[in-house]
């Protein structure tokens, strides 16, 4: 008997899906056994599949919209990494006796030019994921970013951030070597720096822990990640004392990359494949890489003084707003 396909990990709202996957599956391993042609009523499954799947994605709530940013399969930075560059050579250590690992950086070649790349790294399982931190970077980790982004600045090489955690790690330990003064030095030392400044949102991008590596010519954002000053939960867990109110939270914090892009907060949205990147992320890659290659074409082009005041004044006219 032919064995039935792996199945997909459906978020809650696929579940919708999961009736039409089992009814293919049944139906593939029925053909296979009686060597029958069923190609016919797998097509109008297949087809009905996608409308629903184009149903679910495009009415998706801004806590559904999180649930994609965490999903466990969704490409992450070394994921990326690894298919855009050419090169690629990882670098470890904030040169103060400390390697994190859930922080990444290198250098590497984009399309043949040197670059430096960083971003949070997130694990597979639980036991990746407790090595990562649950891509949730301590002091030595935006010490190592930085680190590496001075090595950017110093060669005259772009910088390309990846963002993909759910904030900064809020252990004692981290309060205890420095955690908002290493993030407060490169929020300012990202707006000094020369050379080009691409910032991808890719998944889940919360908190200070996100912005420490934010701070770009250019911020970019995936159609299914978020962006946020608190994950929803920690936000409703402050305002309510009730983490089961993340929804509203979610809601209230316009966390979704179209509010975002309304309010001026990112420059450009990358569109992702039908139910997400995780589900065709060679796609997801191509679009990143293309839209990469042309952001960094159109930022070259100007002069080094330009480009710092611009970054400065793009920020500099965040979170302001006139009232009627």
């Amino acid at each position: 008997m032919a064995a039935p396909p792996r199945k997909k990990q459906l978020l809650d709202f696929e579940k919708p899906l999961e009736e039409l996957d089992t009814r293919m599956d049944e139906i593939r391993i029925l053909a296979a056994e009686k060597n029958i042609d069923v190609s016919d009523q797998l097509r109008q499954l297949e087809l009905r599949a996608v409308e629903l799947r184009k149903e679910i994605f495009s009415n998706l709530t801004p806590m559904q919209e999180l649930q994609v940013a965490r999903h466990p399969r969704r490409p992450s930075t070394m994921d990326y990494i690894n298919a855009i560059s050419d090169e690629w050579m990882e670098l470890h250590g904030d040169r103060q006796g400390h390697d994190d690992s859930a922080m990444v950086a290198g250098v590497g070649r984009l399309n043949g030019q040197p670059v430096v790349m960083l971003g949070q790294q997130k694990g597979r399982d639980t036991k990746d994921n407790v090595l990562r931190n649950f891509g949730m970077a301590s002091p030595s980790g935006y010490r190592k970013a930085l680190r590496l982004m001075e090595h950017a600045n110093r060669f005259r090489m772009p910088i390309l951030t990846f963002i993909d955690t759910p904030a900064a790690w809020a252990g004692l330990e981290a309060e205890q070597y420095g955690q908002g003064e290493a993030i407060a030095v490169n929020l300012r030392e990202m707006f000094k720096y020369e050379v080009p400044i691409i910032c991808t949102v890719i998944g889940e991008g919360g908190s200070g822990g996100a912005l420490a590596i934010g701070v770009g010519d250019r911020v970019l954002m995936f159609e299914h990640s978020i962006y946020s000053v608190a994950p929803p939960e920690a936000c409703a867990a402050i305002l309510w004392r009730d983490a089961q109110k993340g929804p509203q939270a979610a809601d209230a914090l316009k966390i979704t990359a179209p509010d975002l892009l309304k309010l001026g907060l990112i420059d450009r949205i990358l569109p992702e494949p039908l139910g997400g990147a995780h589900a065709n992320p060679l796609q997801a890659t191509e679009t990143l890489k293309a839209a990469l290659t042309e952001t960094l074409a159109e930022v070259a082009l100007l002069p080094p003084d330009q480009r710092r005041q611009l970054r400065y004044e793009k920020f500099r006219k965040m979170g302001v707003f006139t009232e009627v």
